[in-house]
């Protein structure tokens, strides 16, 4: 995973920097849009949990799903 900044022209997201490869599924956070906002509590853990991730520090979402269900087996 990697951060990249840009910002919206012409309805498209340009980035900075070094481009993605083509098909790259990306995630965007906006800084100054209507929807949901979050306090600066919130956004320092999220990022903290970002960087946690680039870290190598996450897991996958088989592993994630895996232990879901493990707490739910009887």
């Amino acid at each position: 995973m990697r951060v990249a900044r840009g910002k919206v022209v012409g309805n498209t997201v340009v980035l900075e920097g070094d481009p993605l490869p083509e098909g790259t599924r990306v995630t965007v956070w906006t800084e100054d849009v209507d929807g949901f906002d979050l306090d600066e509590q919130s956004q320092h853990e999220l990022m903290e949990a970002d960087a946690a991730i680039e870290r190598g520090e996450g897991i996958t979402a088989d592993e994630l799903f895996k232990r879901l269900a493990q707490r739910r087996a009887p």
